[in-house]
């Protein structure tokens, strides 16, 4: 339990940072960027916006994602506006920030090393998996229909109907997600790494 608190601690210490606070601002502007490709479907939107928040989380820890997660919803909405503007969909970027930062933030370390040789670090891997799962079980099926719901974007009676739409959206989207994860985290440590190498410990 104390070295789960330690992971806010310590994600805490990164808002202290210029190098933190600086990548932060560019993976929130590239998730902006992803948003702009978002196609609309039935009951959901298909979109890798989620891609920049697992950066952000691996990278900087839950407390930094967890904020990011929020700014990129209030920023997204500024910048993309889609009908009115409702708090319950900041927390739930928040809520969705915090999973990829408490999955993915302190396994970098090792695999930092594994990324830099042709070896694969497959704790990372597995992490990732775990998060996106996470992300797709607790946020999509369940918080944003929920939401949805609630402000009568979906009928009630078309609850599980919608639940099932967003089931057989991210279940044929987890054939991209999964592999664009295991490419990009790698290659975004490698990349934080050379560019603020007096910064990363």
């Amino acid at each position: 339990m104390k070295s789960f608190l330690y992971l806010f601690k310590d994600s805490a210490a990164e808002l202290k940072k210029v190098s933190s606070l600086t990548v932060t601002g560019i993976f929130i502007a590239i998730s902006m960027l992803i948003e702009t490709f978002t196609i609309e479907i039935p009951y959901a939107k298909l979109n890798f916006a989620f891609l920049a928040i697992a950066v952000i989380g691996m990278l900087f820890g839950p407390t930094v994602s967890f904020i990011a997660g929020g700014l990129c919803d209030v920023v997204g909405f500024i910048v993309h506006p889609d009908g009115g503007f409702l708090p319950i969909y900041i927390l739930i970027a928040m809520l969705q920030g915090l999973i990829y930062g408490v999955c993915l933030y302190r396994k970098s370390p090792w695999m930092m090393k594994r990324a830099e040789k042709k070896g694969a670090n497959i704790a990372i891997y597995i992490c990732a998996v775990i998060a996106r799962l996470l992300d797709v079980a607790i946020i999509n099926l369940l918080l944003n229909t929920k939401a949805n719901m609630h402000y009568g974007f979906i009928p009630e009676t078309a609850f599980w109907e919608a639940v099932a739409a967003r089931l057989i959206k991210n279940v044929v989207e987890l054939a991209a997600d999964i592999p664009l994860l295991f490419i990009l985290l790698p290659f975004a440590l490698v990349m934080y790494k050379r560019a603020f190498a007096s910064s990363v410990g």
